[in-house]
């Protein structure tokens, strides 16, 4: 029996790990312990009365809690985990706080629609419009906060609009390209990983350095998705196979660890890789900071 055949919803989040047929990771256990709680706390959530789109609207004023948060400290480090220079407040960690039920929410809510039955195509245009809405109120929340700043960070400002434009690009090329092929969901900064990479940013108070990932990072998503569905849409013109969404073959295809499924090995390698820079690299890099003269290079240049 499959292991995650008592869970249909659990099996669907790792479908990609099964039809790539590699081993699973650490990433795979907890997955799948939090989806099975999931549920559980949804089956709980319709005995009260709750419906998909109250908690949908519950989740969105919690971001813009979080994005509150962010406009008062986001360049701010947390007390309990000071790096290097700068100012050091409560507000990202409380930032934190509003993104874990914020997040919790955006989980619930579809599990309390299939698991109850209520979804619907309308509550499934409400929940995606809402989350291009939290991305919105989460880097308006940063670029409010370097604007605002005595010496007003153009460098932090650019970047939180720019990992803002990637967010809805992801999103975007996904839905518009999905309209042609059967799927498009390539590419490593799904939504679950880049909310993930924000909620840690906070707890570490290293925001800025998220900022950086979320904006260069982020781009080669984009590009990937960009790539791969004007590939595929080529390939169903010609009556050709859709190209793989995972790894080419081959020498280079072993070394894209970044496009292997979630639940893998190698997907657990470059998420480790990526939670190491959020919280270690503002320590080896001080810009990553945003404190000090050189963490805003495009003042520098301009000037």
């Amino acid at each position: 029996m499959d292991h995650d055949s008592a869970s249909p919803s659990v099996a669907k989040d790792f479908q990609a790990l099964r039809e790539a047929g590699e081993a699973g990771g650490a990433s795979l256990s907890i997955g799948r312990a939090i989806g099975r709680a999931r549920d559980r706390v949804a089956r709980g959530l319709i005995r009260y009365g709750a419906t998909p789109n109250r908690i949908t609207i519950a989740g969105f004023v919690l971001t813009c809690g979080a994005a509150y948060c962010l406009m008062r400290g986001a360049s701010h480090q947390v007390w309990y985990f000071r790096t290097g220079p700068g100012p050091a407040s409560g507000w990202p960690a409380l930032a934190a706080l509003f993104l874990l039920l914020a997040g919790a929410c955006d989980m619930l809510d579809g599990a309390v629609a299939r698991v109850g039955r209520m979804g619907t195509r309308a509550g499934a245009v409400l929940d995606s419009s809402v989350d291009r809405f939290s991305d919105m109120a989460i880097y308006t929340g940063c670029f409010l906060h370097f604007a605002l700043l005595p010496t007003p960070s153009v460098t932090y400002q650019l970047l939180a609009v720019v990992a803002l434009c990637n967010g809805v690009l992801i999103s975007y090329i996904k839905a518009r390209a999905e309209e042609i092929i059967p799927d498009c969901s390539v590419g490593y900064w799904l939504r679950g990983e880049r909310c993930a990479a924000i909620l840690i940013g906070c707890t570490c108070g290293h925001v800025p350095a998220v900022l950086w990932q979320m904006a260069v990072g982020c781009f080669f998503t984009v590009w990937r998705r960009l790539t791969y569905a004007y590939a595929a849409v080529a390939a169903l013109d010609a009556g050709r196979p859709a190209p793989p969404r995972g790894p080419v073959p081959g020498w280079r295809g072993r070394l894209q660890l970044w496009r292997r499924p979630r639940g893998s090995i190698a997907y657990d390698f470059v998420t480790g890789a990526n939670i190491a820079y959020i919280v270690a690299g503002p320590a080896l890099w001080p810009a990553l900071l945003a404190a000090e003269s050189w963490a805003d290079p495009l003042r520098w240049l301009w000037m």
